[in-house]
């Protein structure tokens, strides 16, 4: 698998993504998987907010999340299924504003998924929309799928065989945030202007449709639940 991250000109708001996409990238090959980071998608929808006080990021906090519990530094919230930092929100290169997560990153994904096969001319290929986040008791940040198109996004080994003929009953990989964290290791969270990665040879079962839900666990059924104490029903605080 060859993961090449893009270095591309500094992404502006409300600026056209697909043609900012072809011109950094000229070519893809057949079965090839671009990334692209949230934050040019959000970028691309105008997804941006100011805020002039705290309690005003506070208040963006709360209406970006279906739950949120206060923990060092911010919050713990979640978010479109997913557990995360301040639902999400980036104060990182966005010039003294908010940068919010896409509206609905499966949706943009699959945008830009029909629009990019068409113009690249391949019969097979993914599209990822990635974020980083940080995992339980582990420093440093790891790549999420926030959305993802092409592809299966999971792997089902349950019911397999392992190398002594054990019969798998639990083990799946999830091949779309594994995508997305090959990507943010070579794109960088700093400066480095890499907002797009091509991967190529990546291991995956390409498909024209997706199940978006394929990834989520219900909070009620996640091994994690005795840490956090998420009830059935989400709430507010």
């Amino acid at each position: 698998m060859h993961v090449r991250p893009v270095k591309t000109r500094v992404f502006k708001q409300g600026e056209d993504l697909v043609a900012f996409i072809c011109a950094h990238v000229k070519k893809l090959k057949d079965g090839s998987v671009l990334i692209v980071t949230s934050k040019i998608v959000a970028l691309a929808e105008d997804a941006v907010v100011q805020i002039n006080t705290p309690r005003a990021k506070e208040a963006i906090i709360r209406a970006e999340s279906d739950w949120q519990l206060h923990a060092k530094h911010g919050k713990l919230t979640l978010k479109d299924g997913l557990l995360m930092w301040n639902a999400g929100i980036d104060e990182s290169n966005a010039k003294g504003n908010v940068i919010l997560l896409p509206r609905d990153s499966f949706r943009s994904a699959q945008k830009l998924f029909f629009k990019l096969k068409q113009l690249y001319k391949v019969k097979l290929m993914g599209v990822v929309i990635t974020d980083s986040r940080i995992m339980p008791l582990r420093a440093g940040v790891v790549g999420v799928a926030l959305g993802y198109a092409g592809f299966k996004g999971l792997r089902d080994y349950r019911g397999k065989k392992d190398v002594f003929g054990r019969k798998l009953k639990f083990t799946q990989t999830d091949v779309a945030d594994s995508l997305a964290t090959a990507a943010i290791l070579v794109m960088g969270e700093g400066k480095e202007q890499r907002p797009l990665c091509v991967i190529e040879g990546a291991p995956v079962e390409f498909r024209g449709e997706i199940n978006r839900r394929e990834l989520v666990i219900a909070p009620e059924d996640d091994m994690y639940r005795p840490l956090f104490r998420i009830t059935k029903k989400r709430t507010k605080r």
